[in-house]
Formats: C-alpha cells, structure tokens, sequence
C-alpha cells in the first residue's frame, strides 16, 4: 500500500455551521443555472420571509417559506439541456430573458420570435420556432414539470418537510389557473408557493430597474398570476423606502441569516454535510444528459484510490465531498457549451474553463466547506503547468486534488461525450498513463490501476437519511 502522512485537510471532529449559510452559499449556484444576477435566491428568500411575517402566518409557516424560496431553483438544472435544445440558445441567457416577459400570452408569442435560435442559421431557427408555436402547451409544460418535480424531490434528499417541498412542487403555478405544470387556481395553490412565485417575480424585476418596476409588475399580475391580497400586502410593506435599501444592499446574506428561520439551529454534522453535497452532486450532473452520475463516480474512485494511497477515514471522507462538488462550476456554464458536439471556439473554450474558478468561488462561501475550494476548483490544473484555471506547477498541486484531477480524467475518457463515444478501460489507462508526470500523478495513477484490477465497484447513492422536523 502506499504511504500518505499529510492531508491538505484538517479533521479535527465534526464540523458546526449554519445550515441557512451553507445553503444559502449553494444558491448562488442555483442563481448560476437560472442566469439571474448574483444573489437572486437570497433576495427571493428575504422578500418571501419578510412578506410571511408581514402577514402573520406562524413560524412553522415561514421557516418553510425562508427554505422553499431560498432552494427554489433546486430543480433548474434538469431542464437546461431542454431548454438549450428546444429555443436554440444558451439557456441561461434564456432562461434569464424569460423572467422578464409579461404576463400576456402576447408576451409569450413576442419572446419566440425575439429569442428563440437567434444565432441560428435561418432554417434551424424557423424549425424551432414553428415547433415551439404549434405544442407551446406541451413542451412549456414538460419543462416546468421537470423543474418542480425535481426541485422537490432534491429538496426532500436535503431533508426539508413536504411544506417545503410541496412550495417547490407548485412554484410556477398561477392564481387564475393559467400556470404550469398542474393549473392549480387560488387557494389549492399553498400560501408557500404562491408567496415564492411572488417574492421570485419581485426580484427579478428589482434588479432589472428598481423597485418601481418590482411594484408596478406584481400590480400588473394581481389576480392573474398572484394572489391579489399577497400582492396587496407586498405594495403596503415595501411602501417604505428601507425595505428596498435592505434588499440592495451588499450585507443581503447577513439579513437573510439573521432573520428567525436562520436562527432555528439545526445540526449540520458530518453526515448532514454529506447529504448536502450528494444532493448538489446530482444537481451539477443534472445540467447535462451526458453527466448523469459523473460527480458520484468521481468521488467513488477518488475515495478508492485515497484508500489505496493510506489517507485515513476522515480524511477519505471530506476528499469525497470535494470530489462530489468539483463541477459546482459547470451551472455557470450554457448547455449551447457544455452539450457541443463538435471543436470549441475559442469564447466557449474560455467559458468552459472559468467554471473552475466558479466551484471555488462557490465553496469559499461556504466556511466548512472552505479548506475544499481550492482542491476541487483546480482538478484541472497540470503538474507540468500548463493547466487550467491559474497555471500551477507540480508543487503546488496537493496530493487531494492530484486524486480528484485522476479520477474525473478516468471517468471522463470511459463514458460517452457529445464529442466521441466511451472509451474502454484499457484504452482510457493508456491514455492516462501518456500523461504521467503532465497531467497524471505518477503515484495516483499506480493506485487507480489496482483500484481497477479489482473491478470496478457498482455505488448506488446512499439513502438519505431522516427528516429534521
């Protein structure tokens, strides 16, 4: 077996943390996904917390609210690559410019023409828009579906009770029966997610052009798509100028943790921690068709070759969290990008390596998750220095993530890409081994190889544990 004395991480018991601040750290890659501005989901959650005290509901009510708005976009990255495929575009851009169409079927109408392929060729772009014009119904409510069902479903892995998936499950509905996927009317809509849709819409608009703009559009869909006394309540409490200071100013984070909800400690112990970053891993790998399971894997033959290699138990343990996280950054990254069959350009090859810089940026916010960020964020830098997104060299590259780099290249060269098809073992370990001492840690590569002579083992996710309410 090989000998490992030092880990870049320190495993002094379990960690204690927020779980308000650690999720809220995660949502700005949700805000990634959605292409909104930075913080969109912790505004979202202020406004809808703020709006439930405004209007008495009870504590259990608006500790829902606080988490169902805060994850809302939990579900966002399933129905990228649909997006992407079905309007012909990035579908952040898309997505973004879709949240700021009226309330009018007109409106709907007027967004295919204006965005729908517009860097297409002619053909392609007609195609699509004709499709789109003829089962408009249809697709909308495809990916809408997607979206909150699997929202839901995340939401409940992370442990939250089925108010706050429920809130989830029905966020796009309407009031007058005109949203989607279930065309829910009125009150069989739950307050949570008619307060959500809101809270959504009032900051989305507040940050395209203020609060006047955020008033004036939830005036306009009072009664259509929101609920006209939540709207009612909304234009009284945010009369007062110092409700839009507090939502625009930069210590947003520390108000939203603030608040009650947040103070409502709950335990975030290793195996909570463990759950928060298998469920991100299925987000992450959710953004496209040819990722699913990618983060599971990588973080099973990087545990299998750390244990090969001697790190102990808990060291093991948070190297699996790194590896589990280590595409956070892809969210930030269109599926027009990520889905491309052919040679990147030069733009999109920019954009392809900055999610790199995105995961850690993602995991700094996150303080237990902080002594990763670093780790998982540079998987592809190279020991000879010609990686990426900084340009190490071999002294600085920690042996984690010399694991984590090992592990995501053997994965990535044994399943199928939309530019070439799985390779087989054999093929992918001559590959790596070429790359020894450039690419490939001379001894992770050692490892990897035992760890594959004794077969490559079948990891299901684990079963998420209990509920905390």
């Amino acid at each position: 077996m090989f000998q490992h004395n030092q880990s870049a991480f320190e495993v002094a018991g379990a960690p204690s943390a927020s779980l308000a601040e650690i999720l809220g750290a995660f949502s700005y890659a949700l805000d990634l996904t959605e292409g909104q501005p930075e913080g969109h989901c912790i505004r979202a959650s202020w406004i809808g917390t703020m709006l439930a005290r405004h209007i008495g509901l009870d504590q259990q009510q608006v500790w829902n609210i606080y988490y169902a708005v805060l994850l809302k976009d939990l579900g966002c990255s399933s129905n990228a690559a649909r997006v992407a495929e079905m309007f012909v575009g990035d579908d952040r851009l898309l997505k973004h410019n879709f949240k700021l169409i009226g309330p009018d079927a007109a409106d709907f109408g007027a967004f295919i023409m204006n965005e729908v392929g517009v860097d297409a060729g002619a053909s392609e772009r007609k195609s699509a828009v004709d499709t789109l014009l003829a089962n408009a119904g249809a697709i909308m409510t495809g990916i809408m579906e997607t979206r909150c069902t699997r929202g839901a479903d995340i939401a409940r892995q992370l442990r939250f009770s089925e108010g706050v998936a429920e809130a989830i499950t029905y966020l796009d509905e309407h009031w007058d029966g005109s949203g989607l996927p279930y065309g829910k009317v009125g009150e069989a809509i739950p307050m949570a997610s008619r307060i959500a849709l809101l809270a959504q819409i009032a900051d989305v608009f507040f940050s395209a052009d203020g609060p006047e703009l955020a008033r004036a559009e939830l005036a306009k869909r009072r009664g259509s798509w929101l609920d006209p006394a939540l709207v009612d309540a909304f234009l009284d409490l945010t009369a007062d100028a110092a409700f839009w200071d507090s939502l625009g100013s930069w210590k947003i984070d520390e108000a939203l943790f603030a608040l009650e909800p947040a103070a409502h400690r709950v335990v975030v112990d290793d195996d909570y921690l463990d759950d928060i970053a298998i469920a991100f891993g299925q987000v992450i790998d959710a953004k496209s068709p040819w990722t699913g399971g990618h983060s599971e894997r990588v973080s099973l033959f990087a545990d299998l070759v750390a244990q090969q290699l001697g790190f102990g138990a808990d060291s093991r343990r948070v190297l699996r969290r790194a590896a589990m996280l280590h595409d956070v950054g892809k969210l930030g990254v269109s599926n027009r990008i990520l889905d491309k069959p052919g040679r990147l350009d030069p733009d999109e090859w920019a954009t392809m390596q900055n999610h790199a810089s995105l995961t850690t940026n993602i995991l700094n916010r996150i303080g237990v998750m902080r002594d990763m960020a670093m780790i998982a964020g540079s998987h592809h830098e190279r020991l000879d220095g010609r990686g990426y997104p900084i340009g190490l060299t071999a002294p600085m590259i920690c042996m984690e993530t010399r694991i984590i780099t090992t592990a995501d290249f053997f994965d990535a060269l044994t399943a199928d890409r939309p530019y070439r098809r799985a390779m087989s073992v054999e093929n992918a370990l001559a590959v790596m081994e070429a790359e020894i001492g450039r690419a490939v840690d001379p001894g992770c590569f050692a490892a990897l190889k035992i760890v594959v002579a004794r077969g490559i083992p079948q990891k299901p996710l684990p079963k998420i544990s209990r509920d905390f309410h």
